[in-house]
């Protein structure tokens, strides 16, 4: 058996994002390290952060593109 080496990382926080981020993550069944791990892991299979970051507004959509979207992603209403 085989042992990884491991790193301690700290960072500073809001302790308010902190206290609710730990809420869900406990909801699922997760510590803050755990999640930042797999956010580390998406960043090294993506070569990148696994979303967008911008400083663009996202476009907005006609009605058109709206209903589009809507009967694609639910179906006719």
């Amino acid at each position: 058996m085989t042992t990884e080496a491991t790193s301690l990382f700290r960072a500073r926080v809001p302790a308010e994002r902190l206290r609710k981020a730990e809420e869900i993550l406990a909801r699922l069944g997760m510590k803050p390290g755990d999640a930042f791990n797999m956010l580390l892991a998406q960043i090294e299979l993506r070569e990148g952060l696994p979303f967008e970051v911008t400083t663009r507004p996202p476009a907005v959509l006609s009605p058109e593109q709206q209903a589009t979207e809507w009967q694609e992603a639910l179906g006719a209403y």
